[in-house]
């Protein structure tokens, strides 16, 4: 599963003190959702990236320093926008809950 550990996305190989990361775990009812997409919205609200969530609901971004919203994307759901600042050498770790 794309190297995911329990607890979370592995961070092996990642230089953490040089990236903005964005990670976190989609759920719906406690249970992860591995059929949504999460977008990466900057602070216009212009789309910057997208990707899907793995099967245990994960996800990650590597982004520039700032605010930015993630837009969740899931079926039989409405979108959840999601506020989030990134700044390099941190993680910041988001759980959404549709």
């Amino acid at each position: 599963m794309c190297g995911a550990t329990e607890g979370g996305l592995s961070l092996d190989g990642i230089n953490v003190a040089k990236e903005a990361i964005i990670q976190g775990q989609v759920t719906k009812a406690g249970d992860p959702v591995g059929t949504a997409y999460v977008r990466l919205l900057d602070r216009t609200g212009e789309f910057t990236a997208e990707v899907p969530t793995s099967a245990s609901g994960h996800f990650r971004f590597f982004a520039g320093d700032g605010d930015w919203t993630l837009r969740t994307l899931a079926p039989q759901t409405d979108p959840v926008d999601t506020a989030v600042a990134a700044a390099t050498g941190s993680i910041a770790e988001v759980a959404i809950a549709l």
